[in-house]
């Protein structure tokens, strides 16, 4: 029977924005959202059984029913009863490289490739569309991994509207391996700390929505200007990360004086992102990095920015 490979890239936020809450008890965000070729690859066999198998070369990853890859393929089966009947179950292993804790999307790069797999294997012939509505019911950053390009988000994040691609651009990524943030911790931190900037009421969020679609940031994307976006950086969640963890602001600090054209940090964290005009600068900024800051436990990492989500490889 036909097994597929899949690459699933991590992506950066461009720009993220918490406008309020919402009544589902997430945030509402406008972001850009950026993916980035710093991917993990997915192997998805067929196994002959009735199980959802999954195995990962980085022994911190979880591999049952925690694994976002799983709860993918578990979803799968209960969408699609006839076809895991015909079909089987699935043995997944995942090539990690998208570091755990980043801010990085990598685990739900991991259960968009899972969809996309299944939808393969069980020759389901869903469209990207249907696919994206499958992956809101697992995590917000799901849909966006799906499709990948730049693009805006709203909502939770799972509204998608793309945007011209920023694939003439680098960045170069810095974590430390030890120092993981949980998303929920920093979205909880930011209400109780800024809470009372919140929007009230529906008709400001539509506003506020609308606003980012006619932002200088996206302006600045449409014109490949990546002077203007590396200035126009912007992460509410850094107000909440920053104070409580003072080497990711330190490594921000570092970054920022090989002066890229931005830095930030993506998401939740930890990883702290420069964005940069080429390839040649990247290894550059990255090399001055890791002699500024000879830490073992500091990892950096070199990317393209890309214009595709996952990518099928055979």
């Amino acid at each position: 029977m036909t097994a597929y490979s899949l690459i699933a890239p991590a992506k950066i936020n461009l720009y993220l924005e918490i406008i309020g809450d919402r009544p589902d008890g997430y945030h509402e965000l406008a972001m850009i959202l950026q993916s980035i070729d710093l991917a993990d690859q997915l192997d998805l066999r067929p196994n002959g059984t009735d199980q959802l198998r999954i195995t990962c070369d980085d022994p911190q990853i979880p591999t049952d029913s925690q694994n976002l890859a799983h709860k993918a393929a578990a979803l799968m089966a209960i969408e699609f009863p006839e076809a895991y009947r015909r079909w089987g179950g699935v043995d997944i292993h995942i090539q990690k490289r998208i570091p755990m804790g980043a801010g990085l999307a990598g685990g739900s790069a991991d259960a968009a490739a899972t969809l996309v797999g299944l939808d393969l294997l069980w020759k389901l012939g869903l469209t990207q569309g249907e696919l994206r509505k499958l992956a809101a019911k697992l995590g917000s950053d799901i849909p966006f991994c799906i499709s990948g390009g730049t693009a805006i988000a709203t909502g939770r994040g799972e509204q998608l509207a793309p945007l011209p691609s920023a694939d003439f651009l680098h960045v170069v990524l810095a974590k430390y391996r030890s120092l993981a943030i949980s998303t929920p911790w920093a979205y909880q931190t930011y209400r109780a700390q800024f809470s009372g900037s919140y929007v009230p009421d529906q008709a400001s969020l539509q506003q506020r929505r609308q606003r980012v679609h006619a932002s200088d940031i996206v302006a600045a994307i449409s014109q490949r200007d990546g002077a203007k976006m590396g200035q126009l950086l912007h992460n509410d969640l850094e107000k909440a990360v920053l104070p409580v963890h003072p080497p990711i602001e330190c490594l921000k600090q570092t970054l920022a004086e090989f002066q890229p054209l931005g830095v930030m940090m993506s998401g939740s964290g930890s990883t702290v992102f420069a964005l940069v005009e080429s390839e040649a600068e990247a290894a550059s900024v990255g090399q001055q990095l890791q002699a500024k800051l000879p830490d073992p436990d500091l990892g950096i990492w070199t990317a393209k920015l890309i214009s595709s989500g996952i990518q099928i490889q055979r």
